[in-house]
């Protein structure tokens, strides 16, 4: 059994053109993540990624279908999943009035857990920036803080929704390397993300989600092979986009 196991999970929205209807934004996909696993939910924006994400961690009621995190039933002990997994959001609000060291110490308090915030800090490279506030910093130095606060409870399984969305080129591989850190430490880390460099270069599997549904799952290597052998209009190989375009027949911002 893997650390996150998901069986046909569902979540229904109203329609945004007759209230009265709703439709599927998660529509019966199951998951079967394997421990110290870097595994990606791809897909364009609208495509259910973070709705799938907040159910796996607890954040958003389930309408139907069950999740295990660890052995661990998401629905009936969600206190207790939260002890054991670390979320990182696509944006983040402080108390501006808190430098990152008492930041991280009271998101540590929450789980009523003693920390080191220069040991939290110097694993995401922030050292530095011990006495900083929040608005010190850069997009991607935030980014990686916000991936401190994630840490706080030493989790086992570290989520990660979009984390490299605005960063330039450079923050961006920085946080590359920090979540390849992070996993080659035993941490499993499920991320969503519209990248395709991202997902090809960070995933050891891949979910190709679109309208709510996984319409692929496989290692990227794997995916290339079976749905774009053949270069697309380029000199070399085919890769995940090729992939992606070949299942979805549309863009990521299409």
């Amino acid at each position: 059994m893997g650390i996150i196991k998901a069986v046909n999970l569902e979540k229904h929205y109203p329609s945004p053109d007759n209230p009265a209807k709703t439709f599927a934004a998660v529509n019966k996909i199951s998951l079967n993540i394997q421990p110290k696993e870097i595994f990606g939910l791809l897909g364009p924006n609208g495509a259910g990624k973070t709705t799938t994400l907040e159910m796996l961690e607890g954040l958003t009621s389930i309408d139907k279908g069950n999740v295990f995190i660890d052995g661990v039933d998401v629905t009936k002990h969600p206190y207790e999943v939260k002890k054991i997994i670390g979320v990182q959001l696509q944006s983040n609000e402080y108390f501006d009035r808190l430098n990152l060291s008492e930041l991280l110490i009271l998101f540590a308090n929450l789980y009523s857990k003693s920390i080191d915030p220069r040991f939290i800090l110097a694993k995401v490279d922030l050292e530095n920036k011990i006495n900083a506030f929040p608005d010190d910093l850069s997009g991607g130095q935030k980014q990686r803080f916000s991936i401190a606060c994630a840490l706080v409870n030493n989790p086992k399984i570290l989520f990660l929704d979009e984390p490299t969305t605005g960063l330039d080129p450079q923050a961006k591989r920085n946080l590359w390397n920090l979540a390849k850190d992070l996993n080659e430490e035993g941490m499993t880390i499920v991320l969503t993300t519209h990248n395709m460099e991202e997902a090809e270069y960070l995933c050891d599997r891949i979910a190709i989600m679109d309208k709510g549904s996984i319409i692929a799952q496989d290692t990227p290597q794997q995916l290339i092979l079976d749905y774009a052998p053949e270069p697309n209009e380029t000199p070399i190989h085919g890769n995940i986009e090729d992939v992606f375009l070949v299942l979805t027949g549309h863009g990521l911002r299409d």
